[in-house]
């Protein structure tokens, strides 16, 4: 019993920690959607700063650990937000988990290089790398109390309970019980909604990113006594407190903290109880990842096809149909001046170099395979690297042939990378990299501690090969027969991505589902390129652990290959010959900087990490971005003719509202004139039937500027033209119903009046007042409030939360309740389980108790019974009566008739009619809503002040959407 608590109580310190951290991750992650692999980078560079700065220069352990954790690393945070994680958050995946690798790798080599330049300074540092057995916040050395025979308590474990239950506990009341964790959580909840809200996602992101880099640096300092200063413990720390936030599965805060708890507790108990675990060498290190591996595949919801990034969308290629010789040319030049070169301008040492560089370009061409074309981050390259090698060893030692053996090695890779990849497939994005790193270290601590394979610390010798005369120990033979090998890749790789199966692999990672409805089999399609993603890099470790002579299972870890893939994807993943660049600039630039700059080790760490910075800016590398910035450059040197956006007409507004021959509207407003709104009808006839609607409830004075005013707007989404040349107004107290087929561009003008997409022309105009420039939070502030398309609702927050967040005032709120006693009377109900009725209802409610300027309403009534329809459009005028512009969208073109006072209609992004609701012909309405010929009888008189029965003949036929036909 005394050795199970004493188990219990060890764990909890450690389980303490991992919940920090993990909670820190959940933070992060749910604020902008990044999985901060840099997380234990932010508290290493915490351990380091206290170290330093108390053990060196002598500062109390207690300021400085609160001066550490509630500035620095908070700072930290917000400066990374700010420079690097904002950008990100709009990228793919890829780049997301690339640069926060990068960060990684960089963060620590740059604290450990200001430590190298302070001693340079002469300043009282202390030796920073691999110190263990430092004192921590409390009392050095630590005291120590029985509880009972056999189990004690020291005061670190002590300060780190008290410290991690004082956040437990601040975080749930700054969560739950306070506005900014409100905020939070409905940020969590859906961003875009936030900044509908007028609330600022960034500034809450950061605020986020704030709290989290204080619980790394908390967590830090807290474990400094148990890890010291080691950057690598951190990192395998981080990779274990990340299983609690699986447990979590990345939104849970309370379930990520007690997921870190238990996780240490289960750690402990493994390692005391595990009889069978003292024949495993490695074993009880390894089980948080075996936990971490089996967590990923049971917990992780799999919302999309294993391994796809549909954001991740290919760039131009501005080479297309260009010929082989400028296509390839430059590359077959600058292949050829290379092997030149091993022969006539370097010397030995700078051969031996570039050597070097080829042979790991093999190993980075595999990156190519698996995340370039197959769109799946691995990160256990180096495992394949490794085992390889080691393979290759064993068999050459037996007096097996280079090549018989570099082949079976090649192939123990493959077989390797089959069977990590089979488990695995079913993840995607960042759960497909944290369980191949998982792997990678389960490799490094078990497999690779095995006798028989990693032959001690000394490895195995693997001598060059000699073919003949030709004698690979000459670095400049060798240099040249790696350059013939890494040409034949690069080849065979081109050549795959042209053929049927690469177009097949194409398709698997832009459409899985697609893919599959063709006949191609996705997992088959991503288990081969797996394979011959690790065959290849087998290969390529054969072939470098060749160049050195010897391999040992500690040349290549799991930290290895996460600065290799940050600097394959920072000069681009896309075309295997820029992988060969980045093998080149991987061997080349450290020896550079020490001869001409630094002797110090950390800066080409610094640099190669901090490439993953890049990434922010150019998601596909520098390479590609050459090529993207010399296609711009002769673009804009050409002059091309009529600027502006792609697609979009040039010219006057007048022009960009031209309305094709025959159009049923020939009304539009010369440029002179005030755009078109309530205030002017057609200059020609009425299309159709007069329709007597009344007057609007609240009118402006005819010297009043409109509440929202939209002129020549042209707008689109990456490159691609929508709207071309909008021009509408919605004065107080007035709706304005915009109607028009779909893709005629109805919800994009809503986005772009409510600040949600920039326009690429014309100005937006609020009270007058030019918000052209203005996102979507400086419009809601001056009173701009979109109703977007389906549910304005935060579904995981409860009703009073929703109301909370728009209604400060608790009277407001139950003056909601009154209205509505539905809702009062299951408050604290999550509003996601309200039926879609009830969830339109939420959304419109506070809008009466705080009426909004301008109502932008997005198919208010989609998806709803007729009887709440009705409800949403009395709630509707309700708002019209209080002086709210309104701006109508709505596919039910009946009822948006019956309450508006306006229509325009909107088609191919163009406002081709707008006039008073009473000008409106159904007939012609329905001709060029849904391109029908429109019967006698629906031409003649249909008085709609009489209110006649649906199938009276005077009640006319109005196009929906909902029907795709005529709706009675």
């Amino acid at each position: 019993m005394a050795d199970l608590l004493g188990f219990v109580l060890s764990g909890l310190v450690s389980g303490a920690l991992y919940a920090l951290l993990a909670t820190g991750l959940v933070l992060s992650y749910s604020a902008s959607g990044l999985f901060n692999f840099a997380h234990g980078a932010t508290a290493y560079l915490c351990v380091l700063a206290f170290y330093e700065l108390h053990s060196g220069f002598g500062w109390p352990a207690v300021p400085t650990a609160v001066l550490l954790v509630c500035v620095a690393a908070p700072a930290l945070g917000w400066g990374l937000d700010r420079l690097m994680f904002r950008k990100l958050a709009r990228v793919g995946e890829t780049a997301q988990i690339v640069a926060t690798i990068g960060l990684l790798v960089a963060l620590p080599a740059l604290g450990l290089w200001i430590v190298e330049l302070l001693e340079d300074a002469g300043a009282s540092v202390k030796p920073a790398e691999n110190q263990f057995g430092l004192p921590g916040v409390g009392p050095s050395p630590a005291r120590s109390w029985q509880l009972t025979d056999g189990v004690g308590i020291d005061s670190d474990q002590l300060i780190t309970w008290v410290a991690t239950a004082v956040v437990a506990v601040g975080l749930w009341i700054l969560m739950r019980h306070t506005p900014l964790g409100l905020k939070l959580r409905a940020a969590v909840d859906d961003r875009s909604l936030v900044e509908l809200r007028g609330l600022s996602a960034d500034r809450l992101s950061s605020i986020a990113w704030m709290l989290s880099s204080g619980l790394a640096g908390l967590a830090g300092v807290l474990a400094t006594p148990l890890l010291g200063l080691s950057a690598h413990d951190f990192t395998l720390f981080l990779f274990v407190s990340a299983t609690a936030a699986v447990l979590g599965r990345f939104v849970s805060i309370p379930l990520a903290f007690a997921g870190g708890l238990g996780l240490g507790v289960l750690q402990n108990l493994v390692a005391g109880y595990a009889n069978f675990a003292e024949r495993i060498t490695g074993f009880r290190t390894a089980v948080p990842f075996l936990i971490l591996f089996a967590g990923l595949l049971l917990l992780t919801r799999r919302s999309r096809t294993a391994g796809t990034a549909a954001v991740d969308a290919p760039p131009v290629d501005y080479l297309a149909g260009r010929s082989r010789l400028r296509r390839w040319g430059p590359w077959a030049v600058a292949a050829v001046l290379l092997a030149a070169a091993f022969y006539t301008v370097t010397t030995p040492f700078w051969s031996g170099i570039l050597a070097q560089g080829l042979a790991l370009s093999l190993v980075f061409v595999s990156f190519t395979v698996v995340t370039g074309l197959g769109a799946m981050v691995s990160l256990a390259q180096a495992t394949f690297v490794t085992g390889a090698a080691l393979v290759a060893g064993l068999l050459m030692s037996h007096g097996w042939p280079f090549v018989a053996a570099a082949a079976v090695g090649t192939c123990a890779a493959a077989v390797l990378g089959a069977l990590v990849a089979l488990p695995a497939l079913r993840l995607g994005g960042r759960s497909l990299a944290l369980a191949t790193l998982a792997l990678a270290f389960l490799a490094d601590q078990v497999l690779f501690q095995i006798g028989w394979l990693r032959n001690g610390d000394t490895g195995w010798s693997i001598p060059r090969p000699v073919f003949g005369p030709v004698d690979l120990n000459d670095d400049r033979a060798f240099g040249v027969a790696l350059l013939v090998l890494v040409t034949a890749a690069v080849a065979a790789l081109s050549a795959l991505r042209g053929s049927p199966s690469g177009r097949a692999m194409l398709a698997v990672r832009s459409a899985p589902a697609a893919a599959m409805a063709s006949g191609v089999s996705v997992v088959r399609t991503k288990l081969v390129l797996f394979t011959l993603s690790a065959g290849l890099a087998g290969f390529g470790g054969v072939m470098y652990a060749s160049y050195n002579t010897r391999v040992t299972a500690t040349d290549f870890t799991a930290m290895t290959g996460l600065i290799w893939l940050a600097v394959v994807v920072a000069a681009g993943l896309r075309r295997p010959q820029f992988a060969v660049v980045a093998g080149l600039v991987y061997a080349l630039v450290p020896h550079l900087l020490s001869d001409y700059v630094t002797e110090s080790v950390h800066l080409p760490v610094i640099l190669f990490g901090l490439a993953g910075l890049a990434l922010a800016n150019d998601p596909d590398g520098y390479c590609a971005a050459v090529s993207v910035r010399v296609h711009r450059r002769r673009l804009a040197g050409g002059g091309s003719a009529g600027g502006g956006a792609s697609g979009a007409p040039s010219g006057s507004p007048a022009d960009a509202l031209r309305v094709p021959s025959g159009s049923p509207a020939n009304t539009l407003r010369a440029p002179s004139e005030s755009p078109v709104g309530a205030s002017q009808a057609p200059s020609e006839g009425p299309i159709g039937v007069t329709q007597a609607g009344a007057p609007p409830t609240a009118s402006s004075s005819p010297a009043e500027p409109p509440a929202l005013e939209l002129r020549a707007v042209r707008a689109g989404y990456d490159g691609a033209p929508v709207l071309h040349g909008v021009d509408l107004a919605v004065h107080p107290g007035e709706i304005v119903a915009l109607l028009g087929p779909n893709g005629a561009g109805k919800s994009t003008t809503c986005r772009v009046a409510a600040g949600l997409v920039g326009p690429l022309g014309g100005q937006v105009y609020v009270a007058g007042r030019d918000a052209t420039r203005e996102g979507a939070v400086r419009r809601s502030r001056a009173g701009v409030v979109l109703a977007p398309e389906g549910r304005g609702i935060f579904p995981a927050l409860t009703i009073e939360e929703n109301l909370a967040l728009y209604l400060r005032e608790k009277d407001q709120r139950e003056a909601v309740y009154e209205r509505f006693p539905g809702l009062a009377g299951r408050r604290g109900v999550p509003a996601g389980s309200l039926s879609g009725g009830e969830q339109q209802m939420l959304a419109l409610a506070p809008l009466l108790q705080r009426p909004p300027k301008v109502l932008i309403a997005d198919e208010p009534s989609l998806g709803l019974a007729p009887r709440i329809v009705e409800e949403v459009f009395r709630l509707l005028t309700e708002l019209r009566a209080t002086g709210t512009a309104l701006l109508l969208v709505e596919e039910k073109a009946t009822e948006a008739l019956g309450v508006a006072d306006t229509v325009a209609y909107l088609a191919q992004g163009r406002v081709t009619w707008c006039g008073p609701r009473a000008s409106v012909e159904t007939a012609r309405l329905t001709e060029a809503y849904l391109g029908l010929a429109a019967t006698p009888e629906a031409d003649k008189g249909a008085d709609l002040d009489s209110d006649p029965g649906p199938a009276s003949p005077k009640n006319p036929t109005i196009p929906s959407q909902t029907r795709g036909g005529v709706r009675p």
